[in-house]
């Protein structure tokens, strides 16, 4: 039946991540560190709103952009948060988490013929994504020499005509890289020069642990160019309820919002009023969640570096993407000869973009008890292939 398949999906490999994450299911024992899901619960203020919402009867389908309360409160937190604002009525829209924000965004800007500029390694979406809107994908290599961000330089190398969107996703899945507003203002330049939008992906803003974020958006002359892409799984622990969002210039929210009419309809209803409760109550349960995942970053890091592998510090998100160079494995042995001898599941870095090989991303998403074990295991693993 495959010939029935158009081509363009045929071809396109499966994801990295699952490819792994499929293969623990088959096994026992095996401590997984390979999926960036918060182990907390979802905030109990959180779980009662929705709860709430199906025992007043609520579910029936929303609007296509969404709740306005949600959206209005959408707005009044990027304002306070990021710096900018946006009009509930028609820049703002409410997705079925923050991927499909991305995937609307590629869908709506982009035609055949159009590249889109992706920074390398980088979330395993993009580049499908961009494919399956019939364009094609430049990386940009970022390396752990520069903290993996992304620098006008390189940009410029791999710059096309034909270039329609860049996308810039800091705090970085997998590097836990991030990018300060000294070192995106001339991206922003660069941006201007060549007419280019922005597809902003902000998921981890509030998992930062070095300063405060800057949204991309809030640079000079950059919101209309900027499609602002985030979500509640990562910061309120709410990956299974599905809500995300995407916010920008109401003429391309407009174009998006067509698609989503026409596909997803709306967001889950149950979701978006606890989306709403998480936005007015959940801000002290997020500040305790940030807090552990900065113990655990630290734990990792030191726990790499002791075993004598090298190992850039994050700055944000909950991974770390430790260099296994030392080891003569790639990054698929790697992963693969680990998860077979010591049952610890981990992604190799090519699962992110060919500036990946030689790493392996490491989710910290994870209790105390299991990155300790984790950190074991790993450490005899990597102790006989470079003693």
């Amino acid at each position: 039946m495959n010939n029935y398949l158009a081509s363009h999906v045929a071809n396109l490999p499966p994801s990295g991540i699952r490819k792994f994450f499929d293969l623990v299911a088959t096994m026992k024992d095996v401590i997984s560190l390979g999926v960036g899901e918060p182990d907390f619960v979802t905030p109990w203020t959180v779980r009662e709103s929705g709860i709430f919402s199906l025992e007043q009867g609520q579910t029936m389908y929303t609007s296509n952009a969404g709740l306005f309360e949600l959206r209005e409160e959408l707005s009044r937190h990027l304002a306070t948060s990021m710096g900018v604002t946006y009009n509930p009525l028609d820049q703002i829209l409410i997705t079925s988490g923050a991927s499909e924000a991305v995937d609307l965004v590629m869908r709506a800007v982009l035609a055949p013929g159009d590249i889109v500029l992706v920074p390398d390694p980088s979330y395993v979406s993009y580049a499908p994504c961009a494919i399956l809107a019939g364009a094609s994908v430049n990386y940009i290599p970022t390396h752990a020499k520069e903290d993996f961000r992304l620098r006008v330089e390189d940009l410029a190398k791999v710059y096309s005509p034909k270039a329609k969107l860049l996308v810039l996703s800091y705090p970085n899945n997998p590097t836990g890289a991030i990018m300060t507003r000294e070192d995106l203002l001339p991206i922003a330049d660069f941006v201007t020069k060549h007419d280019l939008l922005v597809l902003a992906d902000d998921i981890y803003s509030d998992l930062t642990y070095a300063g405060k974020h800057t949204s991309f958006a809030s640079l000079p002359g950059m919101q209309d160019r900027t499609l602002f892409v985030s979500g509640f799984s990562k910061s309120y622990a709410m990956t299974g309820w599905r809500i995300g969002y995407v916010a920008g210039h109401k003429d391309l929210v407009a174009g998006m919002t067509k698609i989503h009419q026409y596909t997803m309809l709306c967001a889950p209803i149950t979701g978006q009023f606890a989306a709403l409760e998480a936005l007015q109550s959940a801000s002290e349960a997020k500040a305790e969640m940030v807090e552990a995942y900065d113990r655990r970053r630290r734990l990792m890091v030191h726990g790499f570096r002791e075993m004598g592998l090298d190992c850039f510090e994050p700055l944000g998100a909950f991974y770390v993407f430790p260099n296994i160079s030392k080891t003569g494995l790639s990054s698929e042995d790697f992963a693969e000869e680990l998860l077979k001898e010591e049952k610890v599941a981990v992604v190799p870095g090519t699962a992110f973009g060919p500036s990946g090989e030689g790493h392996i991303r490491c989710s910290y998403a994870y209790s105390t008890e299991q990155l300790q074990e984790a950190l074991k295991r790993i450490a005899h693993f990597v102790k006989l292939r470079i003693s």
